[in-house]
């Protein structure tokens, strides 16, 4: 029997020869294998090749077109609002960015819920795990036999559910974030549809003046360029005095030259509506001329009821209050991440290992822990969430004083739009009586065609004069109410039809001014300042909003230099006005 000592001999050699064993070549091979695959993973620079550019091209210009119907007869300006609403693609391009936030805000839904994990795998070794034993007392190893703990091949089972408390807090707080979120999303959506409508408007009218003088534009070039002619052929001939030819040749090239550039300018505004409805832009379609009445119903409104309108209705200011509650709410996660952190596990394991005795059981564990760092960052993290706050409050506050000073400038606008309007229509329906005594004398053949080309631009551009007035009055009208917040009412403008929706709209633009009268009127009412023409002190302001606006706008009224932007300068009668006082408590 061999004695102790020449045991432990052999055991110490046999676990030299175990630690310096030398991989077997299945081993080698295989490190080698992974060694090549990695060298030759490099990515390649891919550039896109003109084919794929082309196919690219040719199915966004399909998709862009897909489903939008041609346009049948005259065009309406109702319909060029809703087909604008429903087809424009930036405004497309919004109502993605609103879904993909209520996408986000479903997912962040589901972090609240505990963690449910599954799990599968399977171990394999190609040698048995042998194992020896030592004596705890003597440290010498045991007289019995190695034995084997584990089976070469076995698979394992694990279900387990995990809930941290910690992480509950968080993503409870960051879903409310993400709902204030999708509610920006949303006034964002609001804001570009106010822009929208209001470039369509415009874009319309220009298209309509367009309509209504390309003719008349065409035939004065005609004209223009006959008498040019005839002129350069009466110097060649020597029939009149050189100078007089020349002298008549310069005032046929100015008429021509404005008459050119009339046709320029009227030539975009087809195109720019063809944009902004998503249809061909080599599209020739024509409008229905709206009717040329101008609404002032907007001027007898009082400026603090568009003042009440704005601070509650207004894109912007509306998407500063949410950022202002996701600023608090962002306060409470940086606190959230300063407490411990106590999580707890269940776990259902299973184990096909034959040397197993309980080959399933469950594991339940409770853990609690916590940072010890927090305790030092605590304070500058706390700061930080407080100055993220205070920020927010003071966007919220700017933007406040800047829609206020919109409100003002905006109603100044309209007020001035329509006015050059009314003196536009009056001074083309002076031209109008002049070009009727003008074609009588045409008709007895008592006037030069110098005197016709003149007389024909002088009529266009007091026509175009007064189209452009016209346009700016329905611009003016539309940024004074997108300021104010009004918007038409309609439904989901993907289910509606066009024709649904053409009607809707119609009636929500007709309707507009009523919406001002939805809200009570306040106790007292101030003479409208803008609409005499001066603007003074009102003693009616009693908010502060109002009574800075007020200054605001004698600040920077008209022939005033300005040493910075309006909201510059705003702030700055607003940090004067109200001086240290706490920002406003946002609303939870």
């Amino acid at each position: 029997m061999p004695s102790l000592t020449t045991f432990t001999c052999e055991y110490a050699r046999a676990r030299r020869l175990h630690r310096f064993h030398v991989p077997s070549a299945r081993t080698a091979c295989a490190i080698a294998v992974v060694l090549l695959l990695t060298a030759c993973g490099s990515v390649p620079i891919q550039p896109l090749s003109q084919a794929e550019l082309d196919k690219q091209t040719v199915a966004d210009r399909t998709a862009a077109q897909q489903g939008i119907p041609g346009i049948q007869g005259e065009l309406s300006m109702d319909e060029a609002v809703a087909r604008a609403l429903k087809y424009n693609l930036d405004r497309r391009t919004r109502m993605m960015e609103e879904a993909l936030a209520l996408n986000q805000l479903d997912a962040a839904s589901w972090d609240m819920l505990p963690k449910l994990t599954a799990s599968a795998g399977y171990a394999s070794r190609n040698k048995n795990l042998i194992t020896r034993s030592e004596d705890a007392v003597t440290g010498l190893p045991s007289l019995a036999n190695p034995y084997i703990s584990s089976e070469r091949n076995h698979q394992i089972y694990d279900l387990g559910l995990t809930w941290n408390l910690l992480d509950f807090g968080l993503s409870y707080v960051y879903a409310k974030q993400q709902g204030d979120r999708v509610m920006i999303a949303a006034e964002r959506r609001r804001k570009a549809m106010h822009t929208l409508i209001q470039d369509v408007r415009t874009a319309f009218w220009r298209t309509a003046s367009a309509q209504k003088l390309r003719d008349d534009v065409k035939n004065a070039i005609v004209l223009a360029e006959d008498a040019l002619q005839d002129a350069r052929k009466a110097e060649t001939e020597r029939v009149r005095s050189p100078i007089d030819a020349l002298r008549y040749q310069r005032q046929l090239l100015e008429n021509l030259r404005l008459l050119e550039s009339i046709e320029q300018e009227l030539s975009s505004g087809r195109i720019e509506l063809a944009s902004l409805m998503n249809t061909p832009l080599n599209l020739d379609f024509r409008v229905q001329e709206p009717s040329d009445t101008v609404d002032a119903t907007l001027l007898d409104v009082p400026v603090q009821r568009m003042e009440d309108m704005a601070v509650t209705q207004n894109a912007d200011i509306r998407e500063q209050f949410y950022t202002s509650r996701i600023a608090v709410e962002e306060t409470k996660r940086t606190m959230l991440r300063l407490f411990p952190n106590l999580s707890f596990n269940y776990n259902v394991k299973y184990d096909t290992d034959r040397f197993l005795i309980n080959n399933h059981w469950n594991d339940t564990g409770l853990q609690l822990s916590y940072n010890l760092f927090n305790l030092l960052s605590a304070p500058a993290q706390k700061k930080l969430a407080d100055a993220g706050v205070k920020l927010a409050d003071q966007r919220r506050i700017a933007a406040q004083m800047t829609v206020l000073t919109q409100v003002h400038l905006s109603r100044l606008s309209y007020q001035i739009a329509y006015r050059q309007y009314v003196r536009a229509d009056q001074v083309w329906q002076a031209d109008a009586k002049i070009a009727q005594h003008i074609k009588n004398r045409e008709t007895a053949e008592t006037q030069s065609k110098l005197e016709q080309v003149a007389n024909s631009t002088t009529a266009i551009l007091s026509l175009l004069r007064r189209y452009q007035s016209l346009s700016q009055v329905q611009a003016a009208a539309s940024k004074l109410q997108a300021t104010m917040g009004l918007e038409p009412v309609i439904g989901s403008v993907t289910e509606m039809s066009l024709e649904d929706l053409t009607r809707s709209v119609g009636t929500s633009m007709r309707d507009w001014s009523r919406q001002l009268d939805k809200s009570p009127q306040p106790a007292t009412q101030a003479s409208d300042p803008l609409k005499t023409g001066a603007v003074k002190s009102d003693p009616a302001a009693s908010t502060p909003l109002q009574a800075m606006a007020l200054r605001m706008t004698r600040e920077v009224g008209p022939g005033r230099e300005q040493t910075g932007s309006i909201g510059d300068q705003f702030i700055a009668i607003a940090t004067q006005d109200m001086g240290t006082s706490p920002a406003m408590d946002v609303m939870e």
